[in-house]
C-alpha cells in the first residue's frame, strides 16, 4: 500500500472512531424530561384524599401520590391567584416582579386591564423553549388579558383557555365582556361554557401531548376549577355526583382529568420520560356554607394563614422520584423554574434575581436533602405579614385596617407541630422571634413592604398609552 493510501486509511479510521464516540456520547446523554404542571384554582389543602379529604373521591391523584412524592410543606407566594401565578411563572416573589397588585388596585388583575406580567420577565416557558421544548398553556392565565401579556407573548407556542377568573363576568358597574374562551390570541367562544372547561382542557392537553410525543414538551394546565364563584362548574357526567355539592363535583372531575393525562402518558410510552407536578394556586376561600377544606391548616384562602398559602402538592416521575415518598421540607412554586431549568440542562436567567431554588435533591429523595430556603415570606398584596424559617413562623404585628383586617399582634408558631397556628410561643421563645424579625427586615429592604419600595423590585408590566382592548371579537 502506498504511503498516501495508508495515510488516507488512517484518517478515515480516525474519523469513524471520532463519529462513533459522538454517537455513543449522545446516546449516553440523558434525554430532557417532559414537564407537566397541573394547577387547580382555589383548591384547599384538605380537598384531596391523600391530604386527608373524606368528602371527595380522588383515586387518580391518590394513586399519583402513591407512585411519587407528597410535599406537605409546599407554598405559593400569595393567597390570591394573580400574584401566586406570577411567582410560579417567574420564580420570583410577586413584589420582585411588581405583580403583587397594590392595595389601591385590588388583589388580582381585572378584565380589560392595563397591567400584566411584564414582557421582559423570563418565564418557565421561555426557559424551556430555549432548550427545544414545545410549550402550551391550557387553562386560566390571569396574568394580563391584553395582547402583550397573553401566554403566546410569554414563551408559550399555543394557548387555549380563559384569560382571567371564571367569576369575572359582565356586571352593571363594570365594562367587562362576556367571559372569553381563547385560542392563542383569538376569542373562540363568549361567554365560555364553564361546565365544559375541565373536559375541554383535558382533551386539548392530551392532543398537545400526542402532537409532541417525539420532542420534549412543557404543558402548563391551570384549571379554572373549583374556581372563584360561589357555584363551581362541572360537566354533566360529574354534576351532582359528589358528597360535597358543586365544589366536590368539580374536584372529582379534576381527579378524572388527572387520570386521563396519566393514562395518555402510559399509552404513548412517555410515562418514564415525564415529570408531572400537581398543586393549587392558593387555599380554599372562606364560604358560607363551607365548600373547600384546608384542614388541618388554620385559616382560609386569600390570607397569609397557613390555609391560605400552604397547598397540596404531588410530584410523579417513575424511576426518578421514589414511589410513596413524603417530604416535610419547605419549598415553593418559585422553585419550579430553577428546578426545571436544571433538568433541561440549562440555568436560570443570570442578569436578574430569581428567588426560587433548585429542589431536585428533595424531589429525587437524595439522602440528607433539606430546604434551600433560610426564610420564606408571606405577603398579602404588598404587605409583609409573616415569615417562616425552619419550623417557625412569625406573624408580624400590624394595625387594624377596617373590619376585614383586624389588628394582629406579634405571634410565633411552630407550624410543623401546630399547623392550625393556635398556640402563640413568642413569649417562651423570644430569641427565635427576634431572629425572624431580623429576616423580615431583610425582606423589607430587598422586596419592600406596603408602600415602602424594595431596592430590588423590577418594573411593573403595563402600557400607559394604548386603550385596553375588550376581547369580544372572534
Amino acid at each position: 500500500m502506498s504511503s498516501s493510501l495508508a495515510n488516507q486509511s488512517i484518517i478515515a479510521v480516525a474519523l469513524f472512531v471520532s463519529l462513533l464516540g459522538l454517537v455513543t456520547s449522545a446516546a449516553a446523554e440523558p434525554s430532557k424530561p417532559n414537564v407537566i404542571v397541573i394547577l387547580c384554582d382555589n383548591l384547599g389543602y384538605g380537598d384531596i384524599g391523600c391530604f386527608g379529604s373524606t368528602k371527595h373521591r380522588t383515586p387518580q391523584i391518590d394513586q399519583m401520590a402513591a407512585e411519587g412524592l407528597k410535599l406537605t410543606d409546599f407554598y405559593v407566594s400569595s393567597g390570591v391567584c394573580t400574584p401566586s401565578r406570577a411567582s410560579l411563572m417567574t420564580g420570583c416573589y410577586p413584589r420582585r416582579v411588581n405583580m403583587h397588585v397594590s392595595a389601591r388596585g385590588g388583589a388580582v388583575l381585572r378584565p380589560v386591564g392595563r397591567r400584566g406580567l411584564h414582557p421582559d420577565e423570563v418565564t418557565i416557558a421561555e426557559v424551556l423553549k430555549s432548550q427545544g421544548y414545545a410549550t402550551a398553556c391550557i387553562g386560566k392565565w390571569h396574568l394580563g388579558d391584553q395582547p402583550q401579556f397573553l401566554p403566546t407573548r410569554q414563551g408559550f407556542d399555543t394557548y387555549f383557555g380563559i384569560p382571567y377568573s371564571d367569576d369575572m363576568t359582565p356586571r352593571p358597574s363594570q365594562n367587562w365582556p362576556p367571559l372569553p374562551l381563547m385560542k392563542d390570541e383569538r376569542v373562540v367562544e363568549a361567554p365560555a361554557d364553564r361546565n365544559t372547561l375541565t373536559r375541554r382542557y383535558t382533551e386539548a392537553s392530551i392532543e398537545f401531548i400526542r402532537q409532541n410525543r417525539d420532542r420534549p414538551f412543557f404543558l402548563y394546565l391551570p384549571h379554572a376549577m373549583p374556581g372563584s364563584t360561589q357555584h363551581p362548574f362541572a360537566s354533566k357526567r360529574f354534576r351532582g355526583k359528589s358528597a360535597n355539592g358543586p365544589w366536590g363535583d368539580s374536584v372529582e372531575e379534576i381527579d378524572w382529568s388527572t387520570g386521563e393525562i396519566l393514562k395518555a402518558l402510559k399509552e404513548l410510552e412517555l410515562d418514564s420520560k415525564t415529570l408531572v407536578l400537581w398543586t393549587s394556586d392558593n387555599g380554599a376561600p372562606r364560604r358560607n356554607p363551607p365548600q373547600g377544606i384546608n384542614t388541618p391548616l388554620g385559616g382560609w384562602g386569600y390570607t397569609t394563614r397557613e390555609g391560605g398559602m400552604r397547598v397540596p402538592c404531588v410530584v410523579r416521575w417513575p424511576g426518578k422520584i421514589p414511589a410513596g415518598s413524603v417530604s416535610h421540607e419547605l419549598c415553593t412554586t418559585m422553585d419550579l423554574l430553577p428546578t426545571f431549568a436544571a433538568l433541561a440542562r440549562t440555568t436560570v436567567p443570570q442578569e436578574r434575581i430569581i428567588d426560587g431554588k433548585d429542589i431536585w435533591p428533595l424531589l429525587s429523595g437524595e439522602a440528607g436533602a433539606t430546604s434551600p430556603h433560610e426564610a420564606f415570606y408571606y405577603y398579602q398584596r404588598g404587605q409583609l405579614q409573616a415569615v417562616r424559617s425552619g419550623k417557625w413562623k412569625l406573624q408580624l404585628p400590624r394595625p387594624a385596617k377596617g373590619k376585614r383586617n383586624p389588628a394582629q399582634e406579634l405571634a410565633l408558631f411552630d407550624v410543623r407541630a401546630d399547623a392550625a397556628e393556635s398556640v402563640n410561643l413568642a413569649k417562651s421563645h423570644p430569641e427565635i422571634a427576634r431572629k425572624l424579625q431580623g429576616l423580615a427586615e431583610q425582606a423589607r429592604v430587598d422586596l419592600g413592604d406596603d408602600d415602602r419600595p424594595g431596592r430590588n423590585q423590577r418594573p411593573a408590566g403595563h402600557e400607559p398609552n394604548p386603550q385596553p382592548r375588550v376581547l369580544i371579537s372572534r
